[in-house]
């Protein structure tokens, strides 16, 4: 206890110094009012922290924390601009549990005086704190809206306290109203330009509003400011929320630098990377991490899929067993098996597993648990589909809906489509038209319903059903649509105007990539190739690794028998990011047969086979490969099974050019095969 009468024999010589001159000194005249104010105010806050501390000291012991809250009380009467005064008593309320009496007690001081903005600051923080306070995890709103009524009071009142504004920025922001959260953190950056609070938070406004040009600019002076560890982590975020990955990983490495031993940071960095697609870096880093902590989850997990993306499936098996063994029951864990087996062409191995998955995940009461069961269950039921079990992906979506009565739009949604990729058109309206009557206004719904409407040639109802969905927040997504359902109606003029409205509505280059990949297809279709290898270039540009664009490209090029290298090289890095993608095997093969290289053409168009029997392309594809190599038998079998799913097809799907053209092949290779036999029969003879 020596440094408690330390502490009251200082209190007590401050007193005395205040109260009486010291001895031989003439008592001088009276200061003005304003210092002795000051003087009270300090006296009582030495007095109000001591007796802050001898509560805590005691447990909270209500003596002292009452004498505390007085003389706390005292110091602000007597310096009523002392704020810092106003926060440390609004914390002694927090701390010490008195939160809802001292709410009433300071509504009631605020009511009387409402220029009191000592009290109305600690009213604020006081609903601040009970924001919190909402049922089943949600904000109290009651509480929300009472603190930004307050932090807007203040903000009019003390337009120079940065502190409340940055705070009122905050809650704007967490209400949901960013113009508002904008205006108030650019009036504390007029009053205090380099503040960092002020400056990261408007950057994440500006990243939510998608204006990324104000967002770095405000980011970068943060930065500039103050490099420190704090600052650069906290920058690291911001870009993360902003969904900024290289920036992210570019800004924890800088922070890294200041702190080589710091795992934590070193585990942000290379998650960063990771979701940067910056994959060599990321590898060396989480290998670094593991041979510092060899049990560190996140590190063996990501390691497994990093090698699973490499095709080195020995060392991603290997670390995925390490991640299983650290925590048999992950989820994420388990599911990146799941995807082990499907890189490895184990489709049969990865539904078992997925369905194991899927029913302990079920089994479980927990909310979470069984939320994380419909997302396995839809991931399960598109497996299915992508190996044409249609009837077991119908079953898995339907379950979702006996699970959760409100996924039951979502998995109307999958079912229709499921049929429609098993050509099942009459199962797919009638599920269309029973899901319709029940949702008739769930926008996932009505937009697949469109399309299948598209498909079987009512271009009509489809164009009328996608227009019922502008609502001026989500009118991008609905112009794509459209521009799809022209597509399927050969209106193209009409579907181009549809592309060019969704690119005026694009803002970010994510945004923009589909629309140009769309165009780039349309004028393809249109035999404008030109036209169309510009726009696909345009994508790559943004994107240089997008490999629907990679692969639409060079098969372009392979299909009209030109720049066939080129082809190559661009199909090629498709199937590297793709192994399993059945389209861009069977266009690996096509630019194999223009290289004439039968042999690999035949064994990707096989592979492709086993990805998805029901393509009349790789059919045809196929069959042209068997022809070269002599093999009739064969490749009449093909023909006969492209023009077979050709006539299969949706009514818009259907190409009469390309079953004409089969159909000659097909002609003439059994007068061929008749001719071959006859003459073997003559021999024999």
């Amino acid at each position: 206890m020596k440094s408690l009468h330390i502490k009251i024999a200082v209190v007590t010589a401050l007193t005395v110094a205040v109260a009486i001159p010291s001895s031989g000194q003439t008592a001088q005249p009276a200061a003005p009012a304003q210092q002795p104010a000051k003087s009270q105010a300090y006296y009582h806050a030495a007095l109000a922290h001591l007796y802050a501390e001898l509560a805590a000291q005691y447990g909270g012991r209500g003596e002292y924390v009452t004498k505390a809250i007085e003389n706390y009380k005292t110091a602000l009467a007597a310096d009523p601009d002392a704020a810092f005064l106003a926060s440390e008593l609004a914390d002694m309320y927090l701390q010490t549990g008195r939160l809802r009496s001292a709410t009433a007690e300071f509504e009631d001081l605020v009511r009387k005086n409402p220029n009191d903005l000592n009290s109305r600051r600690i009213l604020a923080r006081f609903y601040t704190a009970r924001i919190r306070d909402g049922q089943q995890g949600r904000p109290n709103q009651e509480m929300l809206n009472s603190a930004l009524e307050q932090y807007r009071i203040l903000a009019e009142k003390a337009p120079g306290d940065v502190d409340n504004l940055v705070t009122l920025a905050r809650l704007e922001k967490f209400a949901l109203n960013s113009s508002a959260a904008e205006a108030a953190y650019k009036k504390a950056l007029a009053v205090e330009p380099e503040n960092e609070e002020a400056l990261t938070g408007l950057a994440l406004v500006y990243g939510e509003m998608g204006n990324n040009e104000l967002a770095s600019q405000m980011l970068s002076r943060a930065a500039q400011k103050n490099p420190n560890l704090r600052t650069l982590t906290a920058l690291a975020s911001a870009y993360e929320q902003m969904r900024d990955y290289k920036m992210a990983a570019a800004t924890y490495g800088q922070a890294l630098d200041l702190n080589r031993e710091n795992t934590d940071l070193k585990r942000a960095y290379a998650q960063a990377l990771f979701v940067a697609e910056d994959i060599d870096k990321a590898l060396s880093v989480f290998e670094e991490i593991v041979t510092e902590e060899p049990n560190d989850l996140l590190a063996n997990l990501r390691l497994s899929q990093i090698h699973r993306q490499k095709r080195n499936f020995d060392k991603a098996r290997s670390y995925a067993r390490k991640a299983r063994d650290l925590d048999p029951s992950n989820i994420e864990i388990r599911f990146n098996e799941v995807g082990l087996f499907e890189a490895e062409g184990k489709t049969a191995e990865a539904i078992s597993l997925l369905k194991e998955l899927t029913e302990s995940t079920l089994r479980t009461l927990s909310m979470q648990e069984r939320g994380n069961g419909l997302i396995l269950l839809e991931r399960l039921g598109l497996l299915y589909r992508s190996n044409e079990q249609t009837q077991e992906a119908v079953a898995a979506f339907q379950r979702m809906a006996q699970v959760d009565s409100n996924a039951a739009p979502n998995a109307a949604a999958q079912i229709i489509d499921t049929y429609r990729a098993g050509k099942d058109f009459a199962a797919a309206e009638r599920e269309m038209q029973a899901a319709l009557a029940k949702h008739p206004d769930d926008r996932i719904l009505k937009s697949v319903a469109a399309t299948l409407l598209s498909d079987l040639g009512r271009h009509a109802e489809a164009e009328k059903l996608l227009k019922s969905l502008f609502d001026g927040k989500n009118d991008r997504a609905v112009h794509i649509a459209l521009a799809q359902a022209y597509d399927k109606a050969k209106d193209y003029k009409a579907a181009d105007r549809a592309l060019d409205e969704a690119e005026k509505l694009s803002e970010t280059n994510d945004e923009k990539e589909p629309v140009l990949f769309l165009r780039g297809a349309l004028f393809e279709k249109q035999k404008r190739y030109d036209e169309a290898e510009k726009e696909f270039r345009r994508v790559l540009d943004v994107s240089p690794n997008n490999a629907s664009a990679l692969n639409y490209l060079g098969y372009m090029l392979a299909d009209r028998n030109i720049r066939v290298q080129e082809a190559l090289a661009l199909i090629q890095k498709a199937v590297d990011q793709e192994p399993a993608n059945g389209a861009f095997l069977d266009s690996l093969g096509w630019v194999y047969y223009r290289l004439n290289k039968l042999d690999e053409a035949a064994d990707y168009l096989r592979r492709s086979l086993q990805r998805g029997t029901k393509d009349p392309t790789v059919h045809d594809h196929l069959g042209d490969v068997y022809l070269g190599q002599g093999n009739l038998k064969d490749a009449i079998n093909h023909w006969e099974i492209a023009v077979n799913e050709w006539r299969s097809n949706a009514p818009s799907d259907r190409d009469d050019e390309a079953v004409a053209k089969i159909q000659k092949k097909l002609e003439g290779a059994k007068v061929r095969l008749a001719r071959e036999s006859a003459g073997k029969d003559q021999k024999q003879r």
